[in-house]
């Protein structure tokens, strides 16, 4: 396989036309990066000398707040340029982006428009994700801010905006859904003036405040110039965005004359090429067989990890990946030959020995302790059950995932930390379908000490809820210490409020499935990190206590008919329970143990089987989020891949009770 390969890549144009034939197709390469059959074709071609003139290269990044619309743009922009869409949301390849509708992962496709080349980067707008954010915004010179025309901009498009503003990008503003009944002409004006006002306290430069103003539909495919609502047959397309993107963005400053060098900003793992790594080549050429070698910058100097040569060069043409032999300065490419390079290492000539500076990360500010599963019931559903097994998987996703740092621990434990519940939620929920069994600790914010001061992240809450809502959601967050900023009704929704808040990352934990619940699912909340700032004290009561079950078998419905009065329960009859597992909420403040395998014994009168048919209400199953929210300090959560259970640190009763007392002590 690997003498036809390396016979394509030295052959010249001309030539290869005739040995095409002959070559073989790359079965497994092409199966591991398409999206659709004519992926497949497109990946085992090979495009001819892609060093374009740097002037023609167009580096843009797509940032927005969730869901605002950035994926269903792209597709558009991706269609508009003649790509093959397989479906909708295409640039959403992982599983659970589908499933959840939310970008999880920064993705770079490039598109060809008036023979200018477009480098799109595709970026999660949720702040738990903004390691991807500040990853890939030092490859871009420009970027799309999309606005929801109704929602205005909110916590995270201020997060988004700032890491693009401190590169110095010059952003285009599109306010998209602006067919919505909702939105006027004086509505899009009034965003646009607070887009100003937010690019202005955020320290925007002069050129950067000129920026361009354009209205879109991405639902309907169609961008424009001048506000509005229904465009003319001809121009219900994205041509006006792509004309205002090569005309705003300034093409990347290249040096194609100097050493070729590269900073990793993205790495992907491919049974067959091994490490893929992607980033944009900030000076020289590089071309299939160069020799290069990996660089990296550490306390006693310049550090050489590993040399080699290029064995493959690839990029990204809508969804299908194809080969090229050749690229040059400003470009955005993924190559493969290197097994050792990780994001934020420098890859370069042979000759050079100086790395490119590295993209500073926010800190993490919240972390979870993953250990080996040592319930009664462990084993029973995974495949991956040791310690050494959850270290190596932990370590393989701190690799690609700058914004998770792994810190092993005492017995089989590893701290997790990174920027919120939702990103370490996704990890365990990809771990699991992986066939992981772990155990878990709930989340446990990180604090700063400066000057004997203990200092705790804040985060800034945007929540826009009923008018009736308004007193419980109040009262939840006066309990989580939060503080609020600012209090109005929402332009253009009669009996709808926003409240602009303060509140400590601790005290939002477990908040969101409470706020669905207050809020009977009418409630919007956006929440983003804003700084670190003095601990606010201990939080107010958040939580009851909990159902403990102390028998060990099989869950009766006999036994849950007699405790559905205690409170709320987690299981139903016929699941598995063991000593020291949570089976439901207490009504009151402290923790009951129950048995819930109690059964009906037999008697003179009638047999154990009659009276089986107890109607039950319905209990209230966790999710894992709902799970890493609702867990308390002295209890985990059992993670395996069929069910998510809910226990006690301490399984037996006895034990449980002597450390409470040591912990009171």
């Amino acid at each position: 396989m690997a003498g036809p390969l390396l016979l394509r890549s030295l052959l010249s144009a001309s030539t290869r036309k005739s040995f095409s034939s002959h070559l073989a197709p790359l079965p497994r390469f092409s199966r591991c990066f398409s999206s659709g059959p004519a992926s497949a074709a497109a990946a085992a071609t090979t495009v001819p000398s892609a060093y374009l003139d740097p002037g023609r290269l167009r580096n843009v990044a797509v940032i927005a707040h969730v869901d605002h619309g950035k994926t269903t743009l792209m597709d558009r922009l991706l269609r508009q340029c003649g790509a093959d869409i397989p479906h909708e949301r295409a640039m959403d390849s992982i599983s659970l982006e589908r499933e959840r509708g939310i970008t999880i992962a920064s993705k770079v496709t490039s598109v060809s428009w008036k023979e200018n080349e477009l480098n799109m980067v595709d970026t999660p707008g949720h702040a738990d994700f903004g390691g991807e954010v500040e990853r890939v915004v030092g490859m871009v010179e420009g970027a799309v801010l999309v606005v929801d025309a109704g929602e205005g901009p909110l916590a995270q498009t201020k997060f988004v905006l700032a890491k693009a503003l401190k590169y110095g990008l010059r952003p285009l503003l599109l306010l998209n859904k602006v067919d919505r009944p909702s939105v006027s002409e004086a509505r899009c004006n009034e965003v646009e003036s607070l887009v100003f006002d937010l690019f202005a306290n955020l320290g925007a430069t002069e050129e950067q405040l000129d920026f361009p103003v354009l209205y879109a539909s991405a639902k309907e495919g169609w961008a424009s110039s001048t506000f509005t609502k229904d465009p003319p047959a001809g121009a219900k397309n994205m041509s006006q965005l792509l004309d205002a993107i090569v005309r705003h963005v300034p093409p990347p400053k290249a040096n194609l004359d100097g050493p070729f060098q590269m900073l990793v900003s993205m790495m992907e793992k491919d049974s067959y090429l091994g490490r893929i790594l992607t980033g944009r080549v900030s000076s020289g050429i590089v071309r299939v067989g160069d020799k290069i070698h990996g660089l990296r910058g550490s306390e006693s100097g310049i550090e050489k990890i590993e040399e080699g040569k290029v064995v493959k060069l690839m990029k990204k043409k809508g969804t299908s990946m194809v080969l090229i032999d050749s690229a040059g300065a400003g470009d955005i490419i993924s190559m493969a030959g290197l097994s050792s390079p990780s994001i934020g290492h420098t890859v370069a000539n042979t000759e050079v020995m100086a790395a490119l500076p590295t993209v500073e990360l926010d800190p993490p500010t919240i972390s979870m302790t993953f250990g080996v599963n040592d319930s009664p019931l462990a084993g029973r559903d995974g495949t991956h059950l040791t310690g050494g097994k959850i270290g190596d998987r932990l370590m393989a996703e701190s690799e690609t995932n700058l914004a998770i740092n792994v810190l092993p621990g005492i017995a089989d434990t590893f701290e997790v930390q990174g920027r919120g519940e939702l990103q370490l939620g996704i990890l365990i929920e990809n771990m699991r379908r992986e066939g992981f069994e772990l155990s878990v600790s709930p989340p446990k914010v990180m604090y700063k000490v400066e000057k004997g001061q203990k200092l705790e992240p804040i985060e800034e809450v945007t929540i826009e809820v009923n008018d009736e809502h308004v007193g419980l959601v109040m009262e939840a967050l006066s309990h989580r210490r939060a503080e609020v900023a600012d209090m109005g009704p929402v332009p253009g929704n009669v009996g709808r409020t926003r409240l602009s808040l303060t509140c400590p990352s601790r005290g939002l934990v477990g908040y969101r499935s409470v706020f669905s619940s207050d809020t009977r699912g009418t409630g919007f909340m956006h929440r983003a990190f804003q700084s670190y700032e003095k601990h606010r004290g201990p939080l107010g009561n958040v939580r009851k206590g909990v159902l403990v079950s102390m028998g060990y078998g099989t869950i009766t419905a006999y036994a849950l008919m007699s405790l559905e009065a205690r409170g709320t329960l987690f299981v139903t009859p016929g699941m598995e329970t063991y000593d020291g597992m949570v089976v439901g909420e207490h009504s009151r403040d402290t923790d009951l143990d129950v048995n819930p395998v109690r059964s009906k014994e037999l008697s003179n009168m009638r047999s154990a089987g009659k009276d089986e048919n107890v109607k039950l209400s319905p209990p209230k199953l966790m999710t894992l989020e709902e799970a890493i929210g609702y867990v308390a300090s002295d209890e985990l959560i059992e993670v395996t891949p069929k069910a998510i259970r809910l226990r006690k640190r301490y399984l037996d009763v006895n034990k449980r009770k002597a450390m409470s007392k040591k912990a009171k002590n």
